[in-house]
């Protein structure tokens, strides 16, 4: 049986799942019962503390799917952090339409979000409070604690540290990038003396640059660390999506830099995986090592929740009409996610007959009726099966799934360097672009059939959608392309029109959630809202 995180240390992680917190994740008050002294007096605390950090991501709550939420009041299989994420970037853009009436998914699909919105409260709640976490083990793990509790093997404890780190200056990437101008809070904040200051966006961008750039000899090198843990290729991987997207976020364009850290990716030992679909298979682990860069494990009977990838394969099934059982959800299939119909049109030939990288399922491509799960195809390359067709083993029968969800891949490297050549930044070649794309169309038509002889900027908006479709990306993209809010690119339902019509460009970014600005008199909502 596939382990959720394959960690020297997994022994612990039911000890953290037991004592997960009962509070806000606002409160920014450590989320353990045991804390402090009471747990980091070894070093198996310590391990405890970096397993914790990293089950955060794909635990929805220590109680299972059936318990009350921590996360912003939600309901526990909402919370998860992957479903979380997807929802913001995928159903909010044309790549992903749901019929579901759930209170704030309508006006996610349609662009009408309020400040209030479950979903979006739930992503910036997940986000901090996994930053939260990381606070805790930083401010546990100085060197004065360390002397203090006696504690030897400082050397791994300066890579568990290099660690936390990425992993909070990833979640503020996510607020960044979704919510601009979030709450900002680091270990050398007082705990519960004060609210929380907000940090403006520019300045949050230099705060994880440096970051990403400051623990980079702390970090274990690419590809050396284990299975699920990050490494200075995660690092690298996170500077140059950071990069690619600069002029967002700041108005800066850093297209070079770009270049520089997805370059740094790419000859770091990564490697394709020789089938695209396995990279969407439950042993992903075994056939697609050498692609992920850094993952979000998930197995059927240890990480049970209603979030993760069990949300991606099961809302996206019609068990009326597509055999859930072939996709290892025999009890599953919630009838939810489809795809916008521009999507498919983007490949040409959906079917999947040239391209393989084109899975989906139906004859309807028109979104005719918002709540019809028959108006639209359905993207069917997330399964609950390994490389030879066998389901992930659920003990109790049930709708979960053991697909690891990667947060990097070697592919997105590819496609960074070959748009930030596009783009005018310095130290790459055009020729070298092509070569990489057409690695990545030889794998997908199975023989250069497939291959271009050249590229341009809005080639790569559509090769990301071959490539890389629902895996989180879609929003950022439209936004880097100027097409999001914008009239200039529609799609069915984009602001409740059923042929699209454009939004108010400060939809660019989510609204700071409601309840926060009432409890946290420092923060200034975003334009718009």
């Amino acid at each position: 049986m596939k382990k959720i995180y394959r960690l020297t240390f997994l022994l612990t992680l039911a000890w953290v799942c037991i004592s997960s917190c009962k509070h806000s994740e606002l409160d920014l008050t450590p989320t353990n019962d045991k804390v402090g002294n009471t747990v980091y007096t070894s070093m198996e605390g310590y391990k405890a503390g970096v397993a914790k950090m990293y089950a955060s991501f794909g635990l929805a709550h220590s109680s299972g799917a059936t318990a009350a939420s921590d996360i912003g009041g939600l309901n526990v299989s909402f919370a998860d952090f992957l479903r979380l994420f997807w929802m913001a970037q995928e159903l909010t853009t044309d790549e992903a339409i749901c019929g579901w009436g759930d209170a704030g998914v309508p006006e996610l699909v349609q662009m009408k979000w309020t400040a209030d919105n479950q979903f979006l409260r739930g992503l910036y709640s997940r986000a901090l409070y996994q930053i939260t976490i990381c606070n805790e083990f930083l401010r546990e793990s100085t060197t004065d604690k360390l002397t203090s509790r006696n504690i030897t093997g400082t050397e791994e404890i300066r890579h568990f540290r290099a660690e936390a780190r990425f992993l909070r200056a990833f979640q503020y990437w996510v607020l960044l990038d979704a919510f601009g101008n979030p709450t900002f809070i680091t270990e050398d904040d007082a705990i519960g003396k004060q609210a929380p200051k907000q940090i403006q966006r520019t300045e949050l961008f230099k705060y994880v640059e440096s970051e990403l750039l400051a623990i980079d000899a702390d970090l274990i090198n690419a590809k050396a660390n284990e299975y699920g843990r990050a490494d200075k290729g995660a690092a690298w991987a996170l500077l140059a999506r950071l990069y690619l997207n600069a002029e967002v976020y700041t108005g800066t364009p850093r297209y070079t830099e770009a270049i520089t850290y997805s370059q740094k990716v790419i000859t770091s030992g990564y490697r394709l995986a020789s089938n695209y679909k396995n990279l969407f298979l439950t042993d992903n682990n075994l056939t697609s090592k050498d692609e992920m860069i850094l993952t979000v494990n998930y197995d059927a009977n240890k990480t049970q929740n209603n979030g993760g990838t069990t949300y991606i394969i099961n809302a996206s099934i019609d068990p009326a009409t597509m055999s859930p059982a072939s996709f290892g959800i025999p009890s599953g299939g919630w009838s939810g996610n489809r795809v916008r119909s521009v999507i498919p049109a983007i490949f040409g030939d959906y079917s999947g007959a040239t391209d393989k990288r084109a899975m989906f399922f139906g004859n309807k491509i028109e979104n005719d009726n918002l709540n019809e799960f028959g108006d639209g195809l359905k993207a069917i390359k997330f399964r609950n099966v390994d490389s030879k067709g066998v389901p992930s083993l659920v003990d109790n029968g049930g709708p979960f799934c053991s697909l690891d969800f990667a947060l990097f891949r070697l592919a997105e490297q590819y496609l960074i360097y070959g748009e930030a050549v596009a783009r005018g930044g310095s130290g790459g070649s055009v020729d070298q672009s092509v070569t990489y794309v057409n690695l990545l169309r030889e794998r997908a038509y199975g023989n250069k059939s497939g291959n271009v002889s050249a590229t341009n900027v809005d080639f790569f908006l559509d090769e990301r959608v071959r490539e890389l479709y629902w895996e989180g990306f879609r929003r950022t993209d439209l936004i880097r392309y100027g097409k999001f809010t914008e009239s200039s690119y529609l799609w069915p339902f984009k602001g409740g029109a059923k042929s699209g019509t454009s939004v108010d460009q400060t939809r660019a970014l989510f609204p700071i959630p409601t309840a926060d600005i009432i409890s946290n008199t420092n923060l200034i909502q975003n334009k718009g809202y």
